[in-house]
């Protein structure tokens, strides 16, 4: 069993055990998060209609925040003598995915 979240602008295909960085969530480390569905496979039995599959718990467990490996942003104009260097870390959320299932009652 598998599913595709959606957070903080981009989507991850998940199952059970998995760990994985995620856009950093306001969240302290030892709690729990439920993160959206928009697609849940079963075996054989799909379910893509984001409706739907909104309703089924993917929940997560916050091990940690950290910051991401440092990304270099280099502006350059030719002939301009105009040079800028940059460097961007990104805050990150690291979690472990608890379970997904468990249709809520909503």
């Amino acid at each position: 069993m598998y599913a595709i979240v959606k957070t903080g602008g981009k989507q991850y295909k998940v199952a059970p055990g998995d760990k994985l960085n995620i856009e950093k969530l306001d969240v302290e480390p030892g709690q729990q998060v439920e993160l959206t569905a928009i697609c849940v496979v079963d075996g054989d039995k799909v379910e893509a209609d984001p409706a739907k599959a909104g309703k089924t718990k993917v929940t997560a467990t916050v091990l940690e925040q950290f910051k991401g490996e440092k990304q270099l942003v280099f502006k350059f104009k030719k002939r301009k003598n105009y040079k800028k260097l940059r460097g961007h870390r990104q805050q990150l959320t690291r979690v472990k995915i608890d379970s997904i299932g468990a249709v809520s009652a909503e």
